[in-house]
């Protein structure tokens, strides 16, 4: 039986992703900690798994980041994220790392899988193996390794071959590690020698490049391409795959079937406070021939700030098992887990999202050809408008979109973990 840490900060959408590995490594006969923030407690034990809680001083309430991080409130561009970087993900890392370093002296553990906000991780993969135990990237975002064929993570442009590319990309690196972020660096610097007496080895970002292992949660026609690829990089497919649902439908579900193309509109379940995509394209649609369904992420519906159009139905939550395979476009900011539910299903995308790694997530629908990235947080109702018509009209974007669906349903998900934590401890064994 492998003994296994797994370790999220507690943010939902990094978290909730997380709950289906250790739901799948339990179902293996391994043993499996969770640890992160202390209102995850009854989710994570449903796995199987047991919960360990962060510390206080790393834990915090990610529904409200602006009353959670001081000073953030009304931060944006490069001051917002040099702020983010520092007091989310770099500031908690002394405290994740007491965590972490308890629950290994507490029992043998054989490996930490820790996904990419997890600060604490790109100390460890700066630790000789010796010192540690394996170490396990689990890529619940796009795939953020630096390399001379891809621009710098979290600005959101896609690739450009030759040489001219690769140019821009080592300009573009240049300028991000060591302008925008270099005070970033220098105190994620600090804290390393702080707490492991030495520096870290790499772009704190870059973390990832030092694991052990990359466990992707993605397939390759969804990623750029990057020459030379390490064999510590593995493709598994969508972390979490539709399953059938047992709930009530809504009353007008039999208007899905009336012919009219539908097309499914949602803004998360965290960034959906001011309606910035649901409301401008509930009025983008209202006098097209097409049926407009909202999922509120489970606000209620008496909170959408427009009185729906005849054309428009909705609910707080809906099952995407039944209401994907009805679906002809989706329009969303840019989650990772719901592109690659809809991809899962063929749908073609329109995605408007800037925050997070929502610029990366939609760049690779518009590289992958699966759909229109309109770029923006605040997109207009014209332009809305515009990009459903052409994926409605442009059969290519389905198309593309079912060759990507086609390659996650092949793909085995977080059951794939197992097998690759057994290869990894096999060619790296932990120290006598």
């Amino acid at each position: 039986m492998t003994s296994v840490l797994i370790a999220s900060a507690p943010v939902r959408g990094h978290v909730t992703p997380l709950l289906a590995v250790a739901e799948a490594l339990v179902a293996a006969g391994d043993g499996v900690r969770f640890l992160t923030g202390t209102r995850y407690r009854d989710q994570v034990a449903a796995t199987g798994a047991e919960f360990l809680p962060l510390p206080a001083e790393a834990d915090y309430d990610d529904r409200d980041m602006d009353a959670s991080s001081l000073g953030r409130r009304g931060l944006k561009g490069p001051a917002g994220i040099r702020h983010d970087m520092i007091e989310i993900f770099l500031k908690p890392v002394p405290a994740q790392l007491r965590a972490v370093r308890a629950a290994i002296a507490a029992e043998p553990t054989d490996a930490v899988l820790a996904e990419s906000m997890f600060g604490a991780a790109s100390v460890l993969t700066g630790m000789p193996r010796a010192e540690r135990p394996l170490v396990v990237n689990l890529g619940i975002v796009p795939l953020a390794l630096k390399h001379p064929d891809v621009a710098p993570f979290g600005l959101g442009i896609k690739p450009m071959s030759g040489p001219i590319g690769r140019l821009r990309n080592a300009v573009l690196t240049a300028a991000t590690e060591r302008g925008v972020f270099a005070p970033v660096q220098r105190f994620a610097d600090e804290i390393a020698r702080a707490v492991t007496g030495r520096g870290l080895s790499r772009f704190f970002l870059d973390w990832p490049a030092g694991a052990d292992a990359i466990v992707q949660f993605t397939v390759p026609e969804f990623e750029y391409e990057r020459r030379g690829l390490p064999d510590t990089v593995h493709f598994v497919g969508a972390v979490s795959r539709a399953r059938a649902s047992t709930g009530e439908l809504p009353g007008w579900w039999p208007d899905l079937t009336s012919g009219r193309p539908v097309v499914h509109v949602i803004q998360g379940t965290v960034a959906n406070h001011e309606w910035t995509l649901v409301e401008p394209t509930v009025r983008a649609l209202a006098d097209e021939d097409v049926l407009v369904v909202v999922s509120t992420g489970g606000r209620p519906v008496e909170t959408l700030p427009v009185d729906l159009p005849a054309n428009v139905r909705a609910a707080s939550f809906l099952p995407y098992d039944r209401l994907l395979p009805l679906t002809h476009v989706y329009v969303t900011n840019g989650g990772y887990g719901g592109v690659h539910y809809a991809l899962e299903h063929g749908v073609p995308l329109v995605v408007a999202g800037r925050t997070e790694d929502k610029a990366e997530v939609n760049a690779r629908v518009s590289w992958s050809g699966a759909g229109i990235d309109l770029r923006t947080d605040t997109p207009s109702p014209g332009r809305i408008a515009d990009a459903v018509r052409r994926v409605l009209e442009d059969g290519r974007h389905r198309a593309r979109a079912a060759e990507i669906g086609a390659a996650i349903r092949r793909s085995p998900g977080p059951a794939a973990v197992h097998e690759i934590l057994d290869r990894a401890l096999a060619s790296s064994p932990a120290p006598a």
